[in-house]
């Protein structure tokens, strides 16, 4: 089996890559090449029996993937995307990265007769917003409030077109807030809901930049690879025509989030939290919706996380 990764270089494309060269197999089949691609290259891992080829590539440039689509893969996982606030701030850029270079990997399957290849792209639960019912689920109408929604919405229109016309075969998860994610702070409007976790854990100062009422809908990363790994082996028939749908993550509210520090980390954990009101991040994650009926994603196989204290506890774990 033959995948390719874009976005390899990634929190989650690496996390990906790692899961697949430890397994070996992807749905039920030997793992014999991989194609890492991303801006820079991406880290190779050890994978015996296994090709591994990773470079760095501007996707957004016109036949940039025809190489590696005329090698026919089995299964192309699309992570790469400009993230939340970066789009919000550079509409031209969103709009290359997000939903360009999506178009672009659709007609490439298109010429290289990709039919019986698995594309799976993550979309976000930004795609939502407005005025929304109280709990959604995937058959809400999607109203993005941002650009970065607005592009990842409009991508999965083309994937679901596309799989109805048999040009490939289409799954789109729309992934929920991710927490926590290790490393540093990045432009993502959400990266704060990691920040204040990750950062008062290992005894350094956070930002809080919204209001403790916010609730988020979250999932953590070892789950978010399960799911992407779980989709490679869900037949389209049992997906049916209608390719996108959100994974089955947790309500939680930013209070929440930081009395779960608290009995984690103790006072002085939370102690290194502060208060920054920030209205551009609030309207952005303020106008995501926070609680789903999953039953579609469940009957699927996908599975959610237990608790919210179970997602830093296994942060915690993994930092040791």
């Amino acid at each position: 089996m033959h995948i390719v990764i874009t976005g390899a270089a990634g929190f989650l494309g690496q996390r990906l890559v790692d899961r697949l060269a430890m397994a070996g197999e992807l749905a039920g089949q030997t793992l014999s090449r991989l194609t890492l691609i991303d801006q820079v290259e991406p880290n190779r891992p050890i994978a015996r029996g296994v090709t591994v080829r990773s470079q760095a590539l501007d996707i957004s440039q016109p036949g940039a993937l025809d190489e590696v689509l005329a090698e026919q893969p089995d299964v192309i996982y699309h992570l790469a995307a400009v993230v939340s606030s970066a789009a919000e701030a550079d509409l031209d850029l969103g709009m290359r990265v997000n939903f360009d270079v999506t178009r672009a990997l659709l007609e490439g399957c298109r010429l290289h007769g990709l039919s019986g290849t698995r594309l799976i792209m993550a979309s976000s639960v930004a795609a939502y917003g407005g005025d929304l019912p109280d709990t959604l689920d995937d058959m809400t109408a999607l109203h993005p409030q941002n650009s970065y929604g607005a592009q990842k919405a409009m991508s999965e229109l083309l994937i679901n077109d596309y799989s109805r016309r048999g040009i490939v075969d289409g799954l789109v998860l729309r992934l929920p807030t991710i927490v926590i994610r290790p490393g540093r702070p990045n432009a993502a409007a959400s990266s704060f809901a990691s920040s204040i976790l990750r950062e008062p854990l290992n005894g350094e100062e956070a930002v809080c930049p919204v209001d403790t009422s916010l609730n988020l809908f979250v999932m953590s990363p070892a789950t978010v690879v399960d799911a992407l790994v779980h989709g490679a082996s869900v037949s389209g028939e049992a997906v049916g025509p209608f390719r996108a749908f959100m994974l089955p993550g947790i309500t939680v509210s930013v209070a929440q989030m930081l009395e779960t520090l608290r009995e984690v980390g103790g006072e002085s954990a939370l102690a290194h939290v502060r208060y920054e009101p920030d209205r551009n991040i609030e309207a952005i994650v303020g106008s995501w919706p926070a609680r789903f009926t999953n039953l579609r994603a469940s009957r699927l196989g996908f599975r959610s996380d237990q608790n919210f204290r179970d997602i830093v506890k296994a942060f915690l774990d993994e930092s040791v």
